[in-house]
């Protein structure tokens, strides 16, 4: 009898694993901020700002996060973050990660990273994220545009 009880939770927990795709919502992740920091004469580190918007019920946390950015449709740059992030339930989380990017691949962006103009930006790649009902990758992708004279 104790031995069909252990079984049956077993098999609800492996249900509800499973599951989690259908009771977890995606967290959205949208550019806020770019920061450019030069490093040397021929590249520099852009620290971008990242709103994380957690919808669930419940907390998310960040385990591992994969990213490759573009600005003007041209890739400048691709970054990992390691720490674990904690999103609280229904709210945004504010992120900071950094990519290394040559001057000469920035193109016509680091003339308006410099002057503060209106730049189209893609940010994509993937993340896991654990809950208390258990942990999943989701690949995410993010269009927008960020008006650099309001940072």
């Amino acid at each position: 009898m104790a031995n069909s009880g252990i079984l049956l939770l077993f098999a609800l927990s492996m249900c509800l694993v499973s599951c989690l795709n259908w009771i977890m919502e995606k967290p959205s992740i949208v550019l806020r901020e770019i920061i450019l920091s030069p490093s040397s004469l021929t590249e520099g580190n852009l620290l971008l700002g990242l709103d994380v918007q957690n919808p669930n019920r419940f907390d998310l946390t960040l385990k591992s996060f994969e990213y490759v950015v573009f600005l003007n449709n041209e890739e400048i740059g691709t970054g990992r973050l390691e720490k674990e992030i904690l999103v609280p339930s229904s709210s945004t989380t504010q992120v900071q990660v950094s990519v290394v990017a040559k001057f000469k691949d920035l193109g016509g962006s680091l003339k308006a990273i410099i002057t503060g103009n209106d730049l189209p930006y893609k940010i994509e790649g993937k993340a896991s994220i654990k809950t208390a009902f258990g942990s999943s990758y989701f690949p995410f992708s993010k269009n927008g545009r960020i008006n650099l004279k309001n940072l």
